[in-house]
């Protein structure tokens, strides 16, 4: 089957094209190149990973996230609209819909993003839901949580490089819940998309199928790096106050990044394993987990 994939050059892109390229034929879109976007008429399915993915609550070039997370998919969904493909598959996020979540988040909840990044990708999901599907044409957008796996460079890397070398992790107060997703769920379930015929059309979370905390990821690290683990519980109140100072002069703990790494935000995945007609995903969390630290550790 020929698949095109925009962003293939990406983290999520280069494994999910090792994923997917043993019984497909990939055919990447570079998007920087194209003046106009065209699909080979014998593609099947087209799926969108390309956009602008940092978080980030008070940026100067706004503007970027809505020109590329919401202008460039309208772009390349209206030139599948107009193609013979007919499956379409969008890479959206959690945080389309929330940027906290004291519950469990599902499918169900109403959106309401606070930054650009999830504002500007709600746009993308609306504008794409907005329009007729023509007969035999399906569309698939996944919210995924945090995806980490071989080649991630975001938080999880920062983390390890601290454990590497030795600092005690200061945040042992903070127990948390979180989701997770590993790139080998996510390759597996947009595999399943593309190969089953019987998956109606709609949103889907992505997340593994358990949750971790930042501590026990953490004894993970220290694990697997053969290091004693060192967590200490520093009062609330002084890291928040040093998360403050942080964010005045630009230190490697500000208010966003304590959020991301002590934030509860659970996420259910009952809905695609309901359509996909399995109990679990094929990998654990923590086996999941383990893979991506083991990576690090090997490229350190």
């Amino acid at each position: 089957m020929k698949i095109a994939i925009t962003g293939s050059t990406g983290f999520v892109g280069t494994n999910l094209i090792s994923y997917l390229k043993e019984s497909n034929e990939i055919l990447p879109v570079n998007l920087r190149v194209c003046n106009e976007i065209k699909f080979d008429s014998a593609v099947k399915v087209v799926i969108h990973l390309a956009g602008k993915a940092h978080d980030l609550k008070n940026v100067k070039d706004k503007d970027e996230y809505y020109k590329i997370n919401l202008d460039l998919t309208v772009k390349v969904f209206d030139t599948f609209l107009n193609s013979t493909a007919e499956t379409f598959i969008f890479m959206s996020t959690v945080k389309a819909v929330a940027d906290n979540c004291d519950g469990v988040l599902t499918e169900k909840h109403t959106p309401n993003p606070q930054t650009h990044y999830g504002k500007s990708k709600l746009l993308a999901e609306e504008y794409i839901l907005s329009k007729k599907l023509p007969e035999g044409k399906k569309i698939f957008i996944l919210r995924p949580c945090m995806i980490h796996g071989p080649g991630n460079k975001g938080n999880l890397n920062l983390l390890y490089k601290l454990v590497r070398i030795g600092i005690p992790w200061p945040l042992g107060a903070f127990e948390n819940k979180r989701s997770f997703c590993s790139i080998d769920n996510l390759s597996y379930i947009v595999n399943s998309l593309v190969e089953k015929n019987n998956i109606p059309s709609g949103i889907y979370n992505i997340a593994d199928d358990d949750v971790l905390s930042t501590n026990e990821i953490i004894k993970l690290f220290s694990k697997i790096s053969k290091k004693k683990t060192k967590i200490i519980k520093i009062s609330k109140k002084i890291i928040f106050k040093i998360a403050d100072i942080g964010d005045s002069f630009k230190l490697p703990l500000n208010n966003e990044r304590l959020t991301k790494l002590t934030e509860n935000f659970v996420v259910s995945n009952s809905k695609i394993k309901t359509v996909l007609n399995i109990k679990t995903l094929p990998i654990s969390s923590q086996d999941g987990m383990i893979k991506t630290i083991t990576n690090f550790k090997e490229n350190k």
